[in-house]
């Protein structure tokens, strides 16, 4: 994998909550201060702290230096303003990685100027390096192109690379939008723990530290998910008993196939700005 320090300068545009994860990945994962360069018009406590800690300067819009690469996390809703200003700072040695939702190679190449492209979707466990980001490699992008943006993704998580663009919308519906469903998930099972008696504090540790232990389980055993839920379910046991309703006809799976197909169309609107 590419070295970190050898990529040259990296410009992030956004020091917004993911932004600030994968620039603090990129630094623990060996990228000098000094081949940071941050742009926020309107940069957070978050953004500031990180600034102070690492002596990094934190410009108000993009100009002077032309990076090795550029990494648009802006919003998708102000994405076309913001490609409008980065002209001065876009050369012929210029990556342009974008993680903006929904935002196409060709929209983000025509308001760039540039063929040398990846469009990618984290997703927020890459604050603490679980991530994992979806890829497409725009027209242009060359082998040393990906590995370098392989090295900056890798250091939020894992990365898996897409053939065809449109795999991206479905990729920001389960892994991109997915960590919102588990945290969701946890809040419905304290809720049931309270409507079953338990005090909501205890209901929520309880199901806080069943989610974290069971994804913990998961990473560290490579058996099937599918496997690993029949280990826990005894033949006609409490288990099996709630199992049947979440994997009923109207239970948990058709559940998320539609709020997932929501998430995609949703992110698909977006990108027709």
């Amino acid at each position: 994998m590419t070295n970190l320090a050898a990529i040259g300068p990296v410009m992030l545009v956004g020091a917004g909550q993911m932004g600030l994860a994968m620039a603090q990945g990129w630094l623990d994962a060996g990228l000098p201060p000094t081949n940071l360069v941050l742009v926020d018009p309107a940069p957070g406590e978050a953004a500031k702290a990180l600034a102070e800690d690492y002596g990094l300067v934190i410009h108000g819009a993009a100009s002077g230096l032309e990076p090795n690469v550029l990494v648009l996390a802006v919003k998708p809703q102000i994405i076309g303003p913001v490609m409008e200003g980065l002209a001065p700072v876009i050369g012929p040695q210029t990556l342009v990685l974008s993680i903006a939702a929904g935002i196409s190679i060709a929209r983000l190449t025509a308001g760039t100027g540039t063929g040398r492209v990846v469009r990618t979707m984290p997703n927020t466990p890459a604050q603490i390096g679980k991530g994992i980001t979806g890829a497409v490699a725009g027209p242009d992008i060359e082998p040393k192109d990906r590995a370098a943006a392989d090295a900056l993704l890798a250091a939020a998580g894992q990365v898996a690379w897409f053939d065809r663009e449109d795999d991206l919308d479905a990729v920001t519906a389960v892994s991109g939008s997915g960590p919102a469903y588990v945290f969701n998930l946890v809040e419905a099972m304290a809720a049931a723990g309270v409507a079953q008696g338990l005090a909501e504090h205890v209901a929520m540790q309880l199901a806080r530290q069943t989610v974290i232990g069971a994804a913990a389980l998961m990473e560290a055993d490579p058996t099937p998910a599918s496997v690993l839920r029949q280990n826990v379910t005894s033949p006609n046991g409490t288990t099996a008993a709630a199992l049947e309703v979440l994997m009923g006809a109207d239970g948990l799976a058709p559940l998320m196939e539609r709020a997932v197909a929501a998430a995609r169309r949703r992110s698909a609107e977006l990108g027709q700005g």
